[in-house]
């Protein structure tokens, strides 16, 4: 089963981090995945981490698009594709309008349409068919707008890229997910039941969608999975569900939280209406207490070395299935990726 860890966006000691992913590797974990919000950048531990493994590779899980160009993007990938030999991933999102004008100060725009187009120019950077031009409702390259100087010309990159350079979306709205499979390698979900087929009929529509023979096999559901060993479950559950109660009752306006639309349609409809009836009139405490302990544990693997051996079966099935490619651990300590690298053997 292929394993990945993911890093956060909070901060904390590099050196600990640094750690985590050399054990990771260790154990034969594929990927290590870093992150941003309004904390850390996703690069720069990218980077630092590549610097210190040899094997392991490592993605942006994720960086925002609004806040890089998509040139940009293109020439951090390649760059950090080039100093690793070929370990990076790049992972895309759109973030949300809280972050994204509220943080970066700039317009949040239409998510899919600017994923499309993201994706579109930094492919086209990639493959080095020619000079890149791109004139779409997010990106005019070269620009021609007001306050254009009219000197703007078409370049192609000094560099030979890789141009088949993985890059996956972060996505779990339904429109997000068929973009996803429409446009890139493969979608990262912040938290997933693996025994829900809630991904099922975007992703069949959006290969459709790309009819390039692009197929299932070309395209990977890779979750973030929180997991916390011990022998006390309740302690195991308690920061899985304020995380949890964060994104459900909080990251977002009451009327444009994915998060709580997505809890909703994998069968919590009352349940996520109450979090976020709690959450936003300032009953934090008791949002998170709302969470069923039914949906705390299909997202997450929790417990005991034998619970989450036995909770691990259920994501095998899933990647039996094909709903799942692989899963990336979040929270982990390197006694939790020795347990899961255990399990997964």
């Amino acid at each position: 089963m292929r394993l990945g860890i993911t890093l956060g966006y909070s901060g904390g000691d590099i050196r600990e981090k640094v750690a985590l992913a050399q054990e990771a590797e260790r154990l034969g974990f594929e990927m290590c995945w870093t992150s941003e919000a309004w904390g850390t950048d996703a690069i720069s531990p990218a980077a630092w981490i590549l610097a210190q493994t040899s094997r392991i590779k490592v993605g942006t899980a994720i960086v925002q698009m609004q806040s890089r160009s998509p040139a940009l993007a293109a020439m951090t990938a390649m760059t950090l594709q080039d100093m690793s030999g070929g370990r990076f991933v790049l992972g895309i999102g759109p973030s949300g309008p809280q972050v994204i004008e509220g943080w970066h100060g700039v317009p949040f725009g239409k998510p899919l349409a600017r994923t499309r187009e993201y994706i579109s120019i930094i492919r086209q950077i990639l493959r080095r068919d020619g000079v890149l031009e791109h004139h779409g409702e997010h990106y005019d390259i070269p620009y021609n707008g007001p306050g254009a100087t009219g000197l703007g010309k078409p370049l192609k990159t000094i560099l030979h890229p890789d141009p088949e350079l993985t890059i996956y979306t972060a996505a779990i709205t339904p429109a997000g997910v068929r973009t996803a499979a429409e446009v890139a390698d493969g979608v990262i979900p912040v938290f997933m039941d693996p025994e829900s087929d809630v991904f099922e009929g975007p992703i069949t529509d959006g290969l459709d969608k790309a009819a390039n023979g692009k197929t299932a096999a070309d395209f990977e559901v890779v979750p973030f999975v929180p997991i916390r060993v011990g022998s006390d479950l309740e302690a195991c559950r308690a920061p899985v569900r304020e995380h949890l109660a964060f994104y459900v009752g909080g990251m977002g306006a009451r009327d444009k939280n994915f998060y709580n639309d997505y809890v909703q349609r994998m069968g919590y409809e009352d349940e996520a209406r109450k979090v976020q009836d709690l959450f936003l009139s300032g009953q934090r405490k008791e949002a998170t207490a709302a969470l069923p302990d039914e949906l705390v544990d299909s997202v997450a693997l929790l417990g005991d070395k034998a619970r989450i051996h036995d909770r691990l079966g259920a994501w095998k099935d899933a990647v039996a299935a094909g709903r799942v490619a692989a899963i990336a651990v979040t929270g982990a300590t390197p006694e939790a990726i020795r347990v899961l690298a255990e399990a997964a053997a």
